[in-house]
């Protein structure tokens, strides 16, 4: 299948590098040179980014945190590292326009579906942070919800391994690696790709899904020209 719209879920985790938290610039500068490339190779590009590295709501409640002002917190987290990219994308001499769930200006545009496809058609590269706008839902959720919106032809999330395995790749040694699932064989072998809300986004609306390794040289532009090294998950 050629894709031409696509949309980036990135964790806020791995803006922190070899951290925990905070935010990596040679990172930030990695990934926004591999969105930059694909970008002018022709392709549409929307990136949905988390906030774990700043503030994750769900461990938030654990230390005291109401839930709904927790996660609320970590859709503001999702926007400083939404603006981080913004602004290496335009050190690389390249456009980005930065929406929101909720009304922030004028630190972004409030997420308006056609106008994020304007961008997206003009070579701009579209970031949306906030995440849903709403509590009790995963950035994931909004990736998928925004990718589906937008009518992308692929989800791209990109990890710190190179797909999905039988178990955790950097705890079981004798992991397997799979280059394909159907979405109904993945939710049998009950294998943590995404939560199940943006799981099942995906799936009603035949949206298939590439998880991948974003560390590795060149792994977006790979992934999108030749299929590089990743799992695929889709409708049978």
């Amino acid at each position: 299948m050629q894709y031409k719209r696509v949309m980036l879920k990135l964790s806020g985790e791995s803006l922190a590098g070899r951290g925990r938290q905070g935010i990596d610039s040679t990172v930030v500068s990695e990934y926004v040179s591999q969105l930059c490339s694909v970008a002018e190779a022709g392709f549409q590009v929307a990136v949905v980014i988390g906030g774990g590295n700043i503030f994750r709501g769900l461990s938030g409640t654990g230390e005291g945190v109401d839930r709904v002002k927790g996660d609320q917190m970590g859709m503001l987290a999702t926007v400083i590292n939404s603006l981080a990219l913004q602004s290496e994308i335009a050190s690389n001499g390249h456009k980005a326009r930065l929406f929101t769930a909720i009304r922030m200006e004028p630190v972004g545009e409030l997420f308006i579906r056609d106008k994020a496809t304007e961008a997206m058609e003009r070579g701009e590269i579209a970031i949306i942070a906030g995440g849903t706008g709403n509590p009790f839902f995963t950035t994931d959720t909004a990736a998928a919800l925004r990718a589906v919106e937008l009518r992308c032809d692929l989800l791209l999330k990109g990890t710190r391994v190179d797909g999905v395995y039988s178990a955790d790749p950097e705890k079981e040694s004798n992991a397997v690696r799979y280059p394909s699932l159907t979405f109904d064989e993945a939710i049998e072998k009950r294998l943590r790709i995404m939560d199940i809300t943006a799981f099942t986004l995906c799936r009603e609306n035949n949206l298939p899904v590439i998880v991948f390794n974003m560390n590795e040289k060149e792994a977006l532009q790979k992934v999108l020209s030749t299929g590089g090294k990743g799992t695929l998950i889709h409708n049978q």
